[in-house]
């Protein structure tokens, strides 16, 4: 049996920030006794297809004592309170994904029982977003931190940032040097497996170095240097149901009013975003490459910014999907490496996030026991097959009408575990969630209803209870919205005095 000893050399192939994340969380986690390696090269760049985040890496920041003010002003950052989708049911109509609740719980019943209550009878004019506090905060382009008091309506939204991916792996490359990382500058030219086990044992650098391990971490991006490359772990495509695979992104000039929120807007052949940062305005067009060239995806994105282009546009390929094993032997594959769910709700950094907990979680000894393995993979291979339902409904419930893609993603057969909630949403309006799932019931209340899946009636509790006063709390609520963004600071004013970017534009 091998030695049930604690591992002492982690080693990481790949910076960028799946990379720097990984080293930050393991300095801080495992402490000196450990001696974690990360190996990069200033010559391989770092891929990136947006720089939106939800709310889950606010807890990563915390977990790492990282000071927020600090963070958003050395990234360029800025704060998104959630995603508004624009003519992605149709042209001409948008909707907002909301970081936070539909307006304020008052009965024993949720509000959105009332509310779907209330919109089927006709008495509620306009749609759910307009009890979201995060849009009203949006629209107005207003911020401030939440309330910790429950009982105030600003307890109600959630929030998440923007910032310079480039520059979040700079900020915790600082992170977790001083915290004992050593960063070995170079390019992995080959790997040595034990001929016994078929572990990997060490890598071989370009200049003849070679660095030895227990535990390699594979955040070399697509290409999979270890998990794929020496371990042959092998693919699962997902492309049927998420048919994007290509993603053309470029800068823009920073905008006066810097906007709380992501903007998605629906193109042709896929769609496009936006981000805005303090220095700097993100975009990207992610698209299919069997509906449109990268030439005409190229030139859709330069007219779309017109004079406001800052740089030329750089083009990315993809394949949505992940690996068939996450943690492979002696080998974890985490970011791009693991697998890639397109950036259209901005989970990239949180699965690499996830896929750093989760192995802290299940960090193994020397004895390497594949029961370890077993269970990582299991919790990985969920957790992206609820990210992936959650992102094809926004394709699926689609009636644009034109465009070859949205015919066939309208057309296509889903996973049967996406039917099954899209069913019961249909039939009585009630919600179907998993245990502890990243997108809760307002995340998937905003697309199915943004998307234009309408219960066919309301569930039936909110039904028996007529002697609620409904509509006064409505009003309450909605009223209390307004008053309470009134009193906030505008967004880019409160950048300004807490957090202003030192980043040059």
């Amino acid at each position: 049996m091998a030695e049930r000893a604690p591992i002492e050399q982690v080693l990481i192939v790949g910076g960028g920030s799946a990379g720097w994340m990984t080293a930050a969380a393991l300095a801080e986690t495992l402490g000196r006794g450990v001696q974690v390696t990360l190996i990069e090269s200033e010559e391989i760049g770092t891929v990136g297809v947006g720089e939106a985040t939800i709310p889950p890496i606010r807890h990563f920041n915390q977990r790492l004592g990282i000071d927020e003010a600090t963070f958003v002003r050395e990234t360029g950052g800025s704060f998104k309170l959630g995603i508004q989708f624009v003519d992605w049911w149709k042209p001409g109509h948008s909707y907002f994904h909301p970081f936070g609740q539909h307006g304020a719980e008052f009965d024993v019943v949720p509000f959105y029982h009332y509310w779907m209550r209330e919109h089927l009878a006709g008495r509620v004019d306009g749609p759910v977003d307009d009890f979201s506090i995060a849009w009203v905060m949006a629209q107005a382009g207003r911020f401030a931190h939440p309330s910790p008091d429950r009982r105030m309506i600003q307890s109600t939204y959630d929030y998440a940032y923007h910032f310079d991916a480039v520059l979040y792996a700079r900020f915790l490359r600082r992170y977790a040097e001083a915290r004992g990382v050593l960063r070995v500058e170079g390019k992995v030219v080959s790997v040595a497996r034990d001929g016994e086990t078929g572990h990997l044992r060490s890598v071989t650098l370009a200049d003849g170095r070679e660095l030895e391990a227990e535990l390699f971490i594979d955040c070399s991006g697509f290409r999979g240097l270890l998990i794929e490359d020496a371990l042959e772990t092998g693919y699962v495509n997902w492309q049927h149901w998420l048919p994007c695979d290509r993603a053309v992104a470029a800068p823009s000039v920073r905008q006066p009013k810097i906007a709380p929120y992501t903007r998605s807007t629906a193109r042709e052949a896929g769609w496009q975003w936006r981000i805005p940062l303090q220095h700097r305005t993100g975009n990207g067009y992610v698209h299919c490459s069997q509906f449109i060239t990268e030439q005409d995806a190229h030139d859709t994105l330069a007219r779309s910014l017109g004079d406001e282009l800052a740089g030329e546009p750089r083009l990315l390929r993809f394949a949505t999907g992940h690996r068939r094993q996450f943690w492979n032997g002696n080998c974890v594959a985490i970011g791009l490496s693991a697998g890639f769910m397109e950036p259209l709700e901005s989970t990239s950094l949180h699965l690499i996030q996830y896929g750093i907990l989760r192995l802290l979680a299940l960090f193994p000894d020397k004895a390497m026991s594949p029961l370890l393995a077993r269970e990582y993979n299991a919790q990985t291979l969920t957790e992206y097959e609820r990210i992936r339902d959650f992102l094809i409904l926004h394709y699926k419930a689609n009636a644009r009408g034109e465009g070859e893609l949205w015919r066939y993603c309208a057309a296509m057969p889903v996973p049967d575990s996406l039917q099954y909630k899209i069913d019961h949403f249909r039939d009585y309006g009630v919600l179907v969630a998993e245990e502890r799932e990243l997108f809760n019931n307002p995340s998937w209340i905003a697309v199915y209803l943004g998307q234009g899946i309408e219960p066919d009636r309301a569930p039936a509790i909110a039904t028996t209870r007529d002697h609620v006063p409904v509509a006064e709390r409505f009003a309450s609520i909605s009223a209390a919205m307004r008053d309470a963004v009134a009193q906030m600071p505008e967004h880019t004013a409160f950048l300004e005095q807490h957090c202003k970017s030192t980043v040059a534009a």
